[in-house]
Order: C-alpha cells, then sequence, then structure tokens
C-alpha cells in the first residue's frame, strides 16, 4: 500500500511538472473537454440519469413480463429486470450506478453487482443518435452499430459465470424525493464531466506529443480507447467508412479508460474484474461482427453466434466460456 501510494505521489509530481512546462496544451485540452461536456454529454446523459434514478426507484422488484426471459437469458435474479432498461439505454456509466445503488440498497449480493456491471453498462441510444450518427453517411449504420452492442451485451451475459439460478426476487425501493434525485444525478454527472475534462487533456498531450507520429486510424483507436466521446469525434478523419464502422463498434464496446473510472467512481466500492472481462468479451464480440458485416458474412456471423448458444444453453450451470477455460 505504502508503494502504491509513493507511486501516485510521483505521478502527480509529474503531472503538476508537465502542466508547468506546457500550461498552454493543458489549458486547451480542458476548454475542448469542458466543451464537449457542455455541448454532448450533460445534454445527451443528465436526462438518463434522473431517470435511471427514477425508474430504479420505482420498477425494482416489480415482475416486467416483457423482460423476464431476457432477464432469465442473462442469469439475473427475478425483479432486477428494470435494471437492464437503465444497462442498455441509460448510456455510459448510468447502467453502472442503477446497479451500485440497487447493491448499496442490499437487494443484491456483491457478487451479483459485479457480475452485472460486465453487461448492464453500455452505451445509449442518445449517445449513439445524437452523437455517433452524425459521423456515418448512412442511417442504418449506426442502427447496426446499436444492434452490434447489444448483441455483444447480452452474449456477454450468456457466457460470463456466475449466473443466478434461483428464483430470487428482489424486495421494493422506497421511492426517493425529487430533491434526492436531483443530488444524485448531479453528483453522477459531475463525476463523469470530471474524468472526461481530465482525460481531454491527457489526449490533447499525447495528440502534441507522441500520437502525431502514426497513422490517422491508430490515433483514434487510442484516444478511443482513452475516452470515447473525443475517439467517436476524431472518426471523420478515417476516410475509409468500413475501417471507421468497425473501429467504432470496437469503441462503443470498450468505453474507453475514461468510462472505466467513471464506472469506478460510481460503483461504490464493487470490484471491476468481472466489468473488465466483460468489456474484452463485448469488443472482441463487436469488432468481428462489425467485420462480418462490412464483409457481407453477417448471415454467417450471427449463425454462428446462435449455434455457440444453443450449445452453452444446454447446461446453464456451466455454460460459461471462462469457466471452460478456468478462468
Amino acid at each position: 500500500m505504502k508503494q502504491k501510494t509513493l507511486w501516485a505521489g510521483l505521478g502527480a509530481c509529474l503531472g503538476m511538472l508537465i502542466l508547468i512546462l506546457d500550461g498552454k496544451t493543458a489549458l486547451i485540452g480542458a476548454q475542448r473537454g469542458v466543451q464537449l461536456c457542455l455541448i454532448t454529454v450533460i445534454p445527451s446523459l443528465f436526462p438518463f440519469f434522473v431517470l435511471s434514478i427514477l425508474l430504479n426507484s420505482t420498477l425494482s422488484g416489480f415482475h416486467l413480463p416483457f423482460l423476464k426471459e431476457i432477464g432469465h437469458f442473462c442469469g439475473i435474479p427475478t425483479g432486477s429486470e428494470p435494471l437492464l432498461i437503465s444497462g442498455f439505454l441509460g448510456g455510459y456509466p448510468v447502467g453502472a450506478q442503477g446497479i451500485a445503488e440497487t447493491y448499496k440498497a442490499g437487494q443484491l449480493s456483491r457478487q451479483t453487482a459485479q457480475r452485472m456491471l460486465a453487461f448492464c453498462n453500455n452505451a445509449g441510444p442518445a449517445f449513439l443518435f445524437g452523437m455517433v450518427a452524425s459521423f456515418f453517411p448512412e442511417s442504418w449504420m449506426v442502427w447496426a452499430l446499436w444492434v452490434i452492442h447489444i448483441s455483444g451485451a447480452l452474449f456477454t451475459a450468456m457466457i460470463l459465470p456466475g449466473a443466478t439460478t434461483d428464483d430470487c426476487t428482489l424486495s421494493m425501493k422506497s421511492v426517493v424525493s425529487a430533491n434526492q434525485i436531483m443530488v444524485r444525478a448531479l453528483s453522477a454527472i459531475g463525476t463523469v464531466c470530471g474524468w472526461i475534462i481530465v482525460f481531454r487533456v491527457v489526449v490533447e498531450f499525447l495528440q502534441r506529443w507522441i500520437l502525431f507520429l502514426f497513422p490517422i486510424p491508430f490515433q483514434v483507436a487510442v484516444t478511443g480507447m482513452l475516452e470515447l466521446s473525443n475517439g467517436c469525434c476524431f472518426l471523420p478523419l478515417i476516410e475509409n467508412v468500413d475501417m471507421r464502422f468497425i473501429l467504432c463498434a470496437g469503441m462503443l464496446a470498450f468505453g474507453g479508460l475514461c468510462v472505466t473510472m467513471q464506472t469506478i467512481s460510481v460503483s461504490n466500492g464493487l470490484s471491476i474484474r468481472h466489468y473488465l472481462l466483460g468489456k474484452f468479451i463485448q469488443t472482441g464480440f463487436s469488432v468481428t461482427a462489425a467485420l462480418a458485416i462490412v464483409s457481407e458474412m453477417t448471415v454467417f456471423f450471427f449463425a454462428a453466434v446462435l449455434l455457440l448458444v444453443l450449445i452453452l444453453r444446454k447446461d446453464r450451470k456451466s455454460s460459461s466460456i471462462p469457466n471452460a477455460a478456468g478462468v
């Protein structure tokens, strides 16, 4: 622990030295990060934070028939299906926040909450259709990206170990007040924007000192691995639309290191080991699916995935690739 603290302190000192030596780059990065938050992030995510908190406080414990089969497929407790809504539609890191709040209230076990982080924390339609869609010439491409993204999350849920087999109905939460909802939502969006600004400064330094030496696709990929929103903003620099499509699918699935830090910030002390494993699985699925689409092999790819799912579902308790591999 002391060694980790020492390295953190040395890193902070190095960072301060860099800011002193090249404060102009840091200022430009911070300004662009703030601009991104004000123009894109807050308008697209804040309403979902508010609605997600309200959703989790009102629907938790209810049986939702239209989500029951999906919940069973994902191996989550009965009654926790509303978390799938915020996890698939809320955007990063709304799903993680919903899971953390449900765990904090004692309505999810630690193991189940950590497993659900792996597939219930995804890029939302507001981000895809409000921002990403403008970077592609055809509207079907963003729809395809969303289908790939959700399919990848469901596939991840299918093969991750630790699925809940018991019919464990969650208790109902008490409805939170409007003031509590606003305080929680503001806290969450403030954390998200803070990390985006920090990582935008890091991206600015990398662009100025290192990344300009590499090909454009590599620059976009590295930027997206660090911070998703900035990575997507750089997508138009890639002239090849197919490459842009494949790269975007991978960036959306992984979410970037910034989203990982956001997830840690709102996850109430939950381990993110399953989260990282799930994101690697979802990223591999998404990149392969996007490659299959641009190669006109979509039918073969999804047929192979369906066959794999059917094989795995024969024995749901041991139906996970990580278990089979001894992970």
